[in-house]
C-alpha cells in the first residue's frame, strides 16, 4: 500500500534549487569568456555547453510538460544542448559541441536566468496534484546538476591542461593532516555471506542502483586507504608499464598505443622531481595524496603488481555499510584528493570523496531491473556495456549528492576523471 505524501515544502525545494543552481554559477566563477568555449577532447564538453545542457534538461522535462502556457526558449536549443535522448530528438555531435560559438556565453547565462524564473514560479504555483506528478523529474534535474558540476570541473581540468601556460583555476589546497609521512596501509577482513546490495527505495537514487537484491562474498580483505602516489610511483619504477604480464591483453595494447608511463597530468620536472598539474596549478607530486587520473587498466595492472586485485562493487558497498559518508568533497572546495589522516589504519579511510574508486565489476543491471519507462529510461540504463562500476564519489562530487549505494561507470580506458585505486584480497 502507499503511503500517503506529505505537502510539499516550497520554501525548501525553492532554496534547495537556488543553492545547487548557484554552486554552478560559482564553479564557473574564476573563468574568462574564452575558457567557456573550449572543447579539449571529444569526451569533453564546453564549460558553456554544460550551463545550457542542465537547463535544457529542467527545461524540457519539467517546465515545458509542468508548467501551463510555458513558452520555450529559441527552438535551436532543443538540438544543440540535447545530450543523448534519442526520445527527444535529435541531437548536435557530441565530438563538435566546442563548435557551438552561438548563443553567446551571455545568452547562456541569459538562457540559465529564464530558466530559473520559470522553475521559481511554477515551485510557486504549483498544485498539489501537479507537484506530485513532477516532484520525481526536478529531482532528477537537481542531482543530473549535481553531476555535471562534477563533469565541469574535470573537463575544465584538462582544458586547462592543454594550455602550455597551464592556467590555475583555484588556489591551491593544503595538505596538513598532521604528518608528513604516508598513512601505513592495513588488511581489513570481512566474513563475506549472502549481503542486501543496492538502494532501500527510500529516497532519491538513480534507477541503476536498484532493485536492492541479495549477494554472494566470500571472504575478503580491504585495504584501509587508498593507493598513493608514492605507492603508484613504486610501480613504474619496477617498470609497471614495460610487463606486458601485469595487463589485460586491451590494456596492453592501450598503453602501446597510447604511450602511457604516468597516470594523466603527471609530468617529470626538471628530471629531478615529479611535477602533477591541479585545478591549483602545476605543483610537486606529493607521495601521501591518491593517486588519480588512472584507468581501470591501470588499476588493474598495478593491483597485479601488488599481489591483490580490485574489489567488486558489492565488496566495496558491504564495507561502506552504514559507515558517516565523509570526506573531501567539492563542499571543501579543494579541487583535488587529499592524504589519509595518519591514525586511519583499523577502519576503512577514504571511503567517500577523494577519487573515485574503479572495482573489477562490470556495469550491468541489478537482478530485477527495469529502465523507467519514456526519454528519462536513456539516463542509465542504455550505457550497460563496456563498462566498468565505480565508487566512492570523489572531491568533485557534492556531498549532498552522494549515497554509497550511487554507482558511477566509465569505460576502461578513461582517465580525465577523479579516478583511484583501493586493493582488495581474497582470504583463502
Amino acid at each position: 500500500m502507499e503511503t500517503e505524501r506529505p505537502p510539499f515544502d516550497r520554501s525548501d525545494w525553492t532554496e534547495r534549487f537556488r543553492t545547487i543552481r548557484a554552486l554552478t554559477g560559482e564553479l564557473c566563477a574564476p573563468l574568462q569568456t574564452e575558457d567557456y568555449v573550449i572543447q579539449s577532447m571529444p569526451d569533453a564538453s564546453p564549460a558553456k555547453w554544460h550551463l545550457a545542457h542542465s537547463s535544457w534538461f529542467f527545461e524540457t522535462f519539467v517546465l515545458k510538460p509542468g508548467l501551463a502556457g510555458y513558452e520555450g526558449s529559441d527552438p535551436h536549443y532543443a538540438y544543440l544542448f540535447n545530450s543523448y535522448y534519442n526520445a527527444v530528438g535529435p541531437m548536435h555531435c557530441r565530438a563538435q559541441r566546442g563548435m557551438i560559438s552561438r548563443p553567446t556565453v551571455a545568452e547562456v547565462y541569459t538562457y540559465r536566468q529564464r530558466t530559473d524564473t520559470a522553475m521559481l514560479s511554477l515551485f510557486a504555483n504549483a498544485t498539489e496534484d501537479e507537484w506530485n506528478r513532477i516532484e520525481p523529474l526536478v529531482e532528477l534535474g537537481l542531482q543530473h546538476e549535481q553531476q555535471h558540476q562534477e563533469l565541469l570541473l574535470t573537463d575544465l581540468k584538462h582544458m586547462f591542461a592543454q594550455n602550455p601556460l597551464q592556467p590555475c583555476y583555484a588556489s591551491a589546497p593544503s595538505n596538513s593532516n598532521g604528518s608528513r609521512t604516508t598513512t601505513p596501509l592495513n588488511w581489513l577482513s570481512y566474513e563475506g555471506g549472502i549481503s542486501g546490495i543496492g538502494h532501500s527505495g527510500s529516497g532519491f537514487h538513480f534507477d541503476n542502483e536498484a532493485p536492492r537484491h541479495r549477494a554472494l562474498l566470500h571472504p575478503f580483505q580491504l585495504a584501509s586507504r587508498l593507493v598513493t602516489n608514492g605507492d603508484f610511483l613504486d610501480f613504474i619504477h619496477d617498470g609497471g608499464y614495460e610487463q606486458p604480464e601485469l595487463w589485460l591483453s586491451l590494456g596492453w595494447a592501450t598503453v602501446q598505443e597510447q604511450k602511457w608511463q604516468s597516470p594523466l597530468y603527471w609530468e617529470n620536472g626538471d628530471g629531478t622531481e615529479r611535477m602533477e598539474f591541479t585545478l591549483g596549478g602545476l605543483k610537486k607530486l606529493d607521495p601521501r595524496e591518491p593517486v588519480t587520473h588512472v584507468s581501470y587498466f591501470e588499476a588493474d595492472a598495478f593491483a597485479r603488481w601488488s599481489g591483490a586485485r580490485l574489489p567488486t562493487e558489492e565488496e566495496w558497498e558491504v564495507a561502506a555499510g552504514a559507515r558517516p559518508v565523509t570526506g573531501s568533497f567539492v563542499d571543501a572546495r579543494r579541487f583535488h584528493p587529499a592524504p589519509a589522516s595518519p591514525h586511519s589504519t583499523k577502519q576503512p579511510a577514504q571511503l567517500f570523496g577523494e577519487v573515485w574508486q574503479w572495482t573489477r565489476s562490470s556495469y550491468s543491471a541489478y537482478p530485477g531491473y527495469r529502465p523507467p519507462p519514456g526519454a528519462i529510461g536513456e539516463y542509465n540504463g542504455k550505457f550497460m556495456c563496456n563498462q566498468y562500476v565505480l565508487r566512492g564519489g570523489s572531491c568533485g562530487t557534492s556531498r549532498s549528492h552522494f549515497r554509497s549505494t550511487y554507482r558511477n561507470f566509465f569505460p576502461p580506458e578513461k582517465r580525465w576523471q577523479f579516478t583511484g585505486i583501493r586493493l582488495a584480497k581474497d582470504i583463502t
